[in-house]
């Protein structure tokens, strides 16, 4: 069985057909600059890209489209729709439409993507995969915001929480690597890329999040600023005569890793410039990882204790300073890392914990066009 995985962006689609049997990616690639100068002039252009370059006489894996046998969307936010994967029919892109106000930046372009694939693939069965549905299990004390219920009840102000597909993806990984027994440990998991979330774990199931209603909330990220006094977001309002697009812009683009350091919202430019003496992009690099010292903190009162973290993700994978200015103090956790384990693991699944430790810390490479893959196979079975 093929699957071809889309992942649309704004201005790209990041494309991936797998094997779901054997596990393995036939061809994979991103189409950039849609809508841009020098690139591609929309959505259907590029899927079309994409579908000529999957062809043999491109070069790729297919004889032709009809070996293609579904096809799998990721989808940031389901709300409260959502709690597991489900077959598109136009009910179901209705619903991720009405989601769309709550990621603006994620769920327009993904059903971009979706309208346009079921354009040139409509005999194909199409799946969205939702980051949010990973989180369905969080409690009502760690989902319910302080705001009068009615905001809750009626128009679904509430934590909902992202990056569920990867932590799919990476609890699965991390439990081969275990041996077995995640769901017996109280872990927490870091998908730390240009964007950034922390996750507790007990039983293997969610029960809280960093981020909320929206992709905005808790650690400090590329662009976005993670937690920040709301009271302080009304002030500029008031003082800048910012409206909300302007503070949406603020916000979702210009914050962060960038906002501090005014130079860069890649860790590798921060770490290279704060290496160098840049006052700025030290702080912003002493800023991110003071933040994510202080959830995991959180998180493992939250859990009663800690047995288990996973670093994941582009900064999570890749960055040993990242990883052990974060671990930093957290000995009274029983987090030690081996310095040379965490020097060595880059790009794989790894035990970077020292001998002896309490607290088991791995870096898990995710994989998501996985679990989309697998998703979209479990969906389309059921729906036969």
């Amino acid at each position: 069985m093929k699957v071809l995985v889309l992942n649309s962006g704004s201005s790209s689609i990041k494309y991936e057909l797998r094997d779901p049997d054997t596990g393995t990616a036939l061809a994979a690639g991103e189409i950039g600059r849609i809508g841009e100068a020098g690139g591609l002039p929309d959505h259907g252009s590029a899927l079309g890209s994409v579908l000529r370059a999957l062809r043999a006489e491109a070069g790729g894996p297919l004889a032709d489209l009809s070996e293609v046998d579904a096809v799998g969307h990721r989808v940031v936010h389901g709300g409260s729709h959502f709690t597991g994967p489900a077959l598109l029919t136009p009910d179901v892109i209705r619903r991720i439409e009405e989601c769309a106000p709550l990621a603006p930046l994620h769920n327009p372009p993904a059903l971009l993507g979706i309208r346009e694939a079921l354009k040139v693939l409509p005999a194909i069965p199409q799946v969205a995969v939702f980051d949010t549905a990973f989180h369905a299990t969080i409690p009502a004390e760690a989902h319910v915001y302080a705001l009068p219920y009615e905001y809750h009840e009626r128009y679904g102000v509430r934590r909902y929480g992202f990056h569920g597909i990867s932590l799919q993806s990476v609890t699965r990984k991390a439990d081969a690597t275990l041996g077995g027994g995640l769901a017996e440990m109280k872990a927490v998991v870091a998908h730390l890329g240009n964007g950034a979330s922390i996750t507790a774990l007990a039983g293997g199931r969610s029960v809280d999040t960093s981020m909320g209603l929206t992709p905005l909330e808790g650690l400090v990220m590329g662009t976005r600023p993670g937690d920040v006094d709301p009271g302080a977001l009304l002030y500029m309002m008031r003082e800048l005569g910012l409206d909300a697009a302007q503070m949406d812009q603020v916000l979702n683009k210009e914050s962060g890793l960038l906002g501090l350091s005014g130079a860069s919202n890649d860790m590798r430019d921060i770490l290279e410039a704060a290496t160098a003496g840049d006052e700025r992009a030290g702080l912003a690099l002493d800023v991110y990882c003071y933040r994510l010292r202080k959830y995991i903190g959180a998180y493992a009162a939250a859990l009663g204790g800690l047995d288990l973290l996973v670093f994941t993700a582009g900064v999570g994978e890749n960055s040993p300073a990242v990883r052990a200015k974060v671990c930093e103090g957290l000995g009274f956790l029983g987090i030690e890392l081996d310095g040379e384990a965490n020097t060595r693991a880059c790009g794989a699944d790894a035990d970077i914990a020292a001998v002896g430790a309490d607290v088991r810390v791995l870096v898990v490479a995710t994989d998501e066009e996985r679990v989309i893959a697998e998703e979209t196979v479990a969906v389309v079975a059921r729906s036969r």
